[in-house]
């Protein structure tokens, strides 16, 4: 799969805040080149468990042909994939890796209080059902 697109996303599909992050990527990538994959669902247990660095990971994961990238710096290279204003993202990484994990960390702590736990994984919108590798 990863030959064929380039990246999927992989992340926590009955998280509000995931969730709504992959709708915004979805909304901004205008290649549509970007596959997604809930952690919860086949594809995203199978590529867990072929990438054991990935163990414990309960968040947004981006596969690449290059590997895997977790927390901030996944967020960022998303922002890098979608081009555009959304590239000024990019300043993040003059902050230190662990500082910006950090952040990370703290917010994904929170999210279900925050943005919301969903009882089971949204059905993608038809128009975009492709793009999702187990739905």
């Amino acid at each position: 799969m990863l030959e064929a697109h380039g990246y999927v996303l992989l992340y926590d599909g009955v998280c509000g805040l995931c969730n709504g992050f992959v709708q915004w990527v979805i909304k901004h990538d205008r290649i549509g080149t970007m596959r997604f994959a809930t952690l919860q669902g086949p594809y995203g247990v199978e590529a867990m468990k072929s990438l054991p660095a990935l163990a414990g990971v309960d968040s947004v994961v981006l596969l690449s042909r290059d590997g895997a990238l977790v927390k901030s710096t996944a967020a960022l290279e998303v922002a890098r994939y979608l081009g555009g204003v959304r590239s000024l993202l990019l300043a993040g990484y003059v902050l230190p890796r662990g500082l910006r994990d950090a952040l990370y960390d703290a917010v994904a702590r929170r999210r279900y209080g925050w943005f919301g736990r969903l009882d089971a994984c949204p059905v993608p919108p038809h128009e975009v059902m492709e793009r999702f590798l187990d739905p």
